[in-house]
């Protein structure tokens, strides 16, 4: 069985910090890149951040690039985002991705994300 759990959300005023961590349950996806995807109410999914199998690179959304990072601890099997300066906009459900299979390159779509999480609550209040 895979499973990533979330954790970390809640409730912050704009220009404060959150830290998202997300674990495997299940299996070590530490050949795999793993990342971060949201969506807020109304909106469509969109990606936030994403690192490579050997944490070597990384790939941000625009929208939080210089305020949000991505990292990982393959020995741990645990991946986090650590969210700083978050302003109303960061507000949605955020998802823990998990790629089955290890790529060369970073994928930033959805699609290419075979393990999902179940989501954890980030709300930015003004």
């Amino acid at each position: 069985q895979v499973q990533l759990v979330e954790s970390g959300g809640g409730l912050v005023q704009a220009g404060g910090s959150l830290r998202l961590s997300c674990a495997d349950s299940g299996r070590t996806f530490s050949n795999n890149a793993m990342g971060w995807f949201r969506q807020a109410p109304g909106k469509e999914r969109e990606f936030v951040a994403a690192i490579n199998w050997r944490g070597s690179a990384t790939v941000y959304a625009e929208s939080v690039k210089g305020r949000f990072t991505i990292s990982r601890d393959n020995a741990k099997n645990t991946v986090t985002l650590q969210m700083n300066i978050l302003v109303p906009e960061d507000t949605a459900v955020y998802y823990c991705v998990a790629d089955a299979q290890r790529r060369t390159d970073v994928p930033t779509t959805a699609k290419l994300y075979e393990y999902w999480g179940q989501g954890t609550q980030v709300t930015v209040s003004s």
